[in-house]
């Protein structure tokens, strides 16, 4: 947890920006990763789970699209879609507008997988923030309105 100094009755002097950066860093990550395990089927890697809500999210790409989008090698980004392909929760398409390419989109199936592991996250932590006070909702409020902005600097 962060610490204070008290300078007088009732001045507080913020932690370093040093300080900060590391607790925060931590608790981001200590939440991301407690959310992700919060998904509809266990046997999908982190990466085959992203790759399913990019796909809900931005709708239909190529394999070259997703892998710049996750800024990963064609090769890695294959094996990842190779696998949600056989697990069948994407499918391949031929583009309409090149058949040389190819389109990667969900299946029922896969949309389903991604309404349900959305679900679970919101329920996992709608359960901890329903155990917080008033006060303490407002902070996070504010806090996740300033981490909205910071991770789009």
């Amino acid at each position: 947890m962060l610490s204070t100094v008290t300078m007088g009755a009732d001045t507080l002097r913020p932690p370093s920006t040093q300080a900060l950066s590391s607790e925060l860093r931590i608790a981001v990550n200590r939440l991301s990763r407690r959310l992700r395990a919060e998904k509809a089927d266990t046997d999908l890697t982190d990466g085959q789970t992203t790759v399913l809500g990019l796909l809900a999210v931005r709708g239909p790409q190529t394999l070259s699209g997703l892998s710049e989008i996750e800024c990963v090698t064609l090769p890695s980004m294959n094996r990842t879609v190779n696998a949600v392909v056989a697990a069948g929760y994407v499918e391949r398409e031929t583009s309409p507008d090149d058949r040389r390419k190819v389109i990667l989109r969900l299946s029922d199936a896969g949309e389903e997988l991604v309404r349900e592991t959305r679900k679970r996250r919101d329920e996992w932590l709608y359960r901890r923030l329903a155990t917080l006070t008033p006060a303490e909702r407002r902070t996070l409020a504010d806090a996740a309105a300033i981490l909205q902005g910071l991770s789009q600097r």
